[in-house]
């Protein structure tokens, strides 16, 4: 029996209410990331409640969830620490001013104490809108237009880096020197100029390009780690060559830290890897759920926000939900032994995996740093974007998927995404995955062999 016929026989009734919401939601939900389009095939299943490391669908059943709304919920859903926060700050203050209040400063102020990077903060509402005040601010401080960016990186929608993310490479060129493409249609062609496109962890070719056009360039922004093409770490030195060739070009360096931010350190990336940017965006882990961002960094650049000469402005900035958030979020990522231990807990899944995968006779990487990371169907490094393309089998990545679905774990269909473990899960949510995912590589493998992979 097929996956489709299975699953329509599993998620009833999440066709039903899929059906209702193609209606009045184009595609039928609230992101393109949660469509057919980008793998939830036939149809995604819809939720009805979470709690802790577990999530419900209308149809009944339970998942381990290490999708985790894409990241957000870093403490699982429905943490009672925050809900409460929130629940209480609301009663006391209200929702929304429009002017300032003491809240706001204690959110900011625990911020500024987490992370290497950051001297002073400001708070947004999304990973998009960060990275774009992010990247205007630094061209408004060096007076430059060009901004180095990263093929298979993703910073958001806007125009200014909606490109060259998950491209052909025909069409990019060759991989010394790519040449950028949008990712979607309606980006203006034009602003191609104002971008140049470079392969991650080719230390070559970004010491030729600074060497070319250094003192052109306003900004180098970059995913310290790459989470935004599955999991790609940094090889050893290049956040380092990154640091210090912008820094002497007079360049700004950011770290996009929308996914990495508090994930695996509470310091975020920067502090796990030792390397300090002039700026960095914040988002998934902010907020303990709730939907919040920001951007940071040092007093030097942000005192362009201080003085008024570049105004960062938004109605629903700082507002009562998400600066409650912020602070408790914060309190609880404070905790002495969390990340070690929950590094810990994810280095053990990662490890039994690739131990059942091998069993299994099924070539895979495993790469991530304990609380997050990607599976590889694939028996080559894979260093960056056009590694991961020509090199992983996603059909293989696919099938795993659907079989760990039906078996009540959940995460991500796309092999460009990443599976999240949370800073709530336990032993016993390691041990469900591990069991499903022994009989679902064995699926994989009598697949793998009708497709002509050898063994």
């Amino acid at each position: 029996m097929t996956f489709e016929n299975r699953y329509s026989t599993w998620a009833g009734r999440s066709r039903e209410l899929f059906d209702q919401a193609t209606e009045v939601i184009p595609g039928g939900a609230g992101s393109s990331a949660r469509t057919a389009k980008f793998g939830w095939m036939p149809y995604p299943p819809f939720m009805a409640q979470g709690t802790g490391s577990r999530i419900r669908d209308v149809d009944g059943h339970e998942y381990v969830d290490y999708l985790l709304g894409l990241g957000p919920m870093i403490l699982g859903h429905r943490h009672p620490v925050v809900t409460r926060a929130v629940a209480d700050a609301i009663t006391e203050y209200g929702t929304c001013f429009g002017l300032p209040y003491e809240l706001e400063i204690e959110a900011a102020r625990k911020v500024v104490d987490a992370v290497p990077g950051v001297e002073m903060v400001r708070f947004t509402n999304s990973g998009s809108e960060a990275v774009g005040s992010a990247i205007r601010i630094a061209r408004a401080c060096t007076g430059r237009r060009l901004l180095i960016r990263f093929e298979g990186h993703y910073h958001g929608w806007q125009d200014t880096v909606y490109w060259s993310n998950h491209v052909d490479p025909a069409a990019a060129g060759p991989a010394s020197r790519p040449r950028p493409v949008p990712s979607g249609p309606g980006v203006p062609a034009e602003l191609a100029a104002t971008l140049i496109v470079l392969t991650w962890n080719d230390a070559e070719s970004f010491a030729a390009v600074m060497a070319e056009h250094g003192d052109q360039v306003a900004a180098v922004i970059t995913e310290p780690a790459v989470f935004n093409t599955g999991c790609i770490l940094p090889e050893p030195g290049y956040l380092e060559l990154l640091r210090e060739l912008t820094a002497r070009h007079g360049a700004l360096l950011i770290f996009d830290e929308v996914i990495t931010g508090f994930r695996f350190a509470r310091g975020g990336a920067q502090e796990y890897f030792g390397v300090t940017p002039d700026l960095t965006t914040m988002a998934k882990g902010l907020g303990g759920g709730f939907p919040v961002a920001a951007i940071g960094g040092s007093r030097e650049v942000m005192s362009i926000i201080a003085e008024g000469r570049y105004s960062h402005s938004g109605t629903y900035n700082a507002n009562v939900v998400a600066c409650a958030a912020v602070s408790a979020t914060m309190d609880l990522l404070a905790e002495p032994g969390l990340f070690e231990r929950q590094r810990a807990l994810g280095e053990r899944l990662m490890a039994e995996l690739r131990s059942l995968a091998g069993a299994a006779c099924l070539p895979v990487i495993i790469e991530g740093l304990g609380t997050v990371f990607q599976i590889w169907f694939s028996d080559r490094p894979i260093r960056n974007w056009r590694d991961a393309e020509r090199y992983a089998r996603e059909d293989l990545f696919t099938t795993w998927w659907q079989e760990m679905l039906l078996r009540g774990v959940l995460f991500h269909p796309s092999q460009y995404e990443n599976l999240f473990v949370s800073l709530v899960h336990t032993d016993a949510d390691v041990d469900a995955m591990l069991n499903a995912a022994a009989e679902a590589f064995a699926v994989t493998r009598s697949a793998a062999r009708l497709a002509g992979l050898p063994g």
